[in-house]
């Protein structure tokens, strides 16, 4: 366990932002259109255009003046994943009552074979269980001591709406919630196949969201031999889903409704799904980016603060309205060009912080944290030695920022520094403006928090200057519903990027302030992720 941390106030002399080493908003900005470019081809992960963008963000570190952290000397730690691709041949179908329908991929289905076969045939009786979760401490249990070994799990994303803070912690969507957690779960159990329900309230975001991420090849782990994995592991649209439910004899929105009370017991729906799933595999090695400033203290440069984002995007897809490049401006080249301007910074400095900071652009983000998740697993920096990891992941360039959103912080033993960094740079902190999207649990800061390490995301702000108070609810909507990714998520020349200028200062000041406390930082006693 660690020492908790006796907080002082910033040295502003040890952490200003001299002239010299000042973050830029030009650099940021120039760093994001170049990463956003159709010639990076959208950095997909397998993909030329994601070789291209780790090479370049290497050469961006070696620029910077920060070291090789990784495999061998290089920038590059290895990851080796497995792509796995399912072929539009692939079958679909449910039977009740002597009747069967025939589901179309993409249009009413997406999804993949987990156990990663060119050819898995399965099928099973059909059980829906709610929102599919087992939660102890909220006294919820949607399975009930069901046996689903060998079934077809249905069920909604997302967990029971509430607005108690003891109860799920309100609106806030805690890890119950997300799709990864119900497909892990569903395994646990023994299930043959789990299929999430989607309705825009429930997933947070539209049926053309969970098609564009699905319906390509998606990288996964490799797996080890002997280890288990669900034949399908996929969606339904609503109105897919809507058709299946009709024919068990049930209503999709009743059964929402019994599902979100604590009384709800798994429902057999008399139906079976047989899927023939066809899958294109092949091997990719892909990589996490990796370089290294060394701290100043004999002892103490052991140790380190990460700076994460990740640099993967869809990259070359199914084309919308002509354009087939994901350029995933916002989401993430945003976060890697703050990253490169960290480094850059970092390595400037004249005097350098007690311990290291480590930068690392991560791969497969958008594939369920996957490069993250390696990391974690195999650390540069043991996580002993990591003071914390601050993240970047898909800010707005729309202006000065007056605020920070730094969901997470309150519960380290940072959070008084974080407290005392914004109020040098005049920001308030605002809570998270849409906590029912769960987007602590959505980016890669949370594969370090399964690891003990205190970390969180320096988000995107809510509230800019000279503009109404209800100008970000519209951008974001905006955003979310028509570009989140789409190929539409380009680069903009009318882009205002002092906000992220804002947020690197934020990362810049507050880590420096770690590395140079005494103590490691650990996260609140209680907290889930406390040792």
């Amino acid at each position: 366990m660690r020492n908790s941390i006796v907080f002082g106030v910033i040295a502003l002399a040890a952490t200003s932002v001299a002239q010299e080493t000042s973050i830029s908003a030009a650099r940021i900005r120039e760093q994001t259109k170049y990463l956003s470019s159709d010639a990076l081809e959208g950095r997909g992960v397998g993909q030329k255009g994601g070789d291209l963008a780790t090479e370049y963000i290497a050469h961006q570190f070696a620029l910077a003046g920060a070291k090789p952290a990784g495999d061998n000397g290089t920038y590059f730690q290895k990851v080796s994943l497995v792509g796995v691709e399912t072929q539009p041949d692939s079958k679909l179908s449910a039977t009740a009552g002597g009747k069967t329908i025939d589901l179309k991929y993409a249009e009413d289905w997406v999804g993949a074979d987990e156990s990663q076969r060119p050819s898995e045939r399965f099928e099973g009786d059909v059980v829906f269980v709610g929102h599919g979760i087992s939660a102890p401490e909220f006294k919820w249990d949607d399975y009930k001591g069901t046996d689903v070994r060998g079934k077809v799990l249905l069920m909604f994303t997302n967990e029971p709406p509430s607005n108690d803070p003891k109860f799920f912690e309100g609106r806030a969507l805690t890890y119950y919630g997300r799709w990864t957690y119900k497909y892990e779960e569903g395994l646990r159990r023994g299930a043959k196949a789990v299929i999430l329900m989607h309705t825009t309230p429930t997933a947070g975001y539209a049926w053309s969201v969970v098609r564009a991420s699905w319906g390509r090849e998606t990288p996964f782990m490799k797996l080890a031999s002997g280890e288990k994995a669900l034949s399908f592991a996929g969606w339904v649209s609503m109105e897919a889903a809507t058709r299946l439910l009709a024919l068990a004899g049930r209503n999709l929105d009743q059964l929402l409704a019994a599902a979100d009370k604590p009384d709800f017991r798994p429902v057999a729906l008399g139906m079976q799904i047989r899927g023939n799933m066809v899958s294109k595999l092949r091997p990719i090695e892909s990589r996490n980016v990796a370089a290294i400033v060394p701290g100043s203290d004999p002892k103490l440069k052991d140790e380190a603060v990460i700076y994460s984002a990740h640099w993967d995007h869809f990259g070359v897809g199914e084309p919308v309205n002509g354009d087939k490049i994901y350029n995933g401006a916002i989401d993430n080249a945003t976060g890697c060009a703050i990253l490169i301007e960290l480094a850059r910074a970092w390595s400037a400095l004249p005097r350098k912080p007690k311990r290291s900071a480590l930068f690392l652009a991560v791969t497969a983000e958008e594939a369920g944290l996957k490069g993250s998740a390696y990391y974690a697993a195999h650390p540069i920096i043991p996580p002993a030695r990591t003071a914390l990891d601050l993240n970047y992941d898909a800010l707005y360039p729309w202006g000065r920022a007056k605020d920070v959103v730094v969901t997470g912080a309150e519960r380290t033993t940072v959070w008084p520094t974080v407290q005392a960094v914004a109020k040098r740079l005049n920001l308030t902190i605002s809570p998270d403006a849409e906590p029912e999207q769960g987007h602590y649990f959505r980016s890669d800061h949370f594969s370090f928090a399964h690891a003990g390490i205190p970390a969180f995301s320096i988000e995107h702000a809510t509230q800019f200057a000279g503009k109404p108070a209800d100008f970000y609810p519209k951008a974001f909507e905006e955003y979310n519903s028509k570009h989140y990714h789409q190929p539409s998520d380009e680069f903009q020349e009318s882009w205002d990027f002092t906000a992220l200028q804002q947020a690197a200062e934020f990362g810049f000041l507050l880590g420096q302030d770690v590395a140079n406390q005494a103590n490691l930082p650990d996260w609140r006693p209680g907290d889930q992720f406390h040792r």
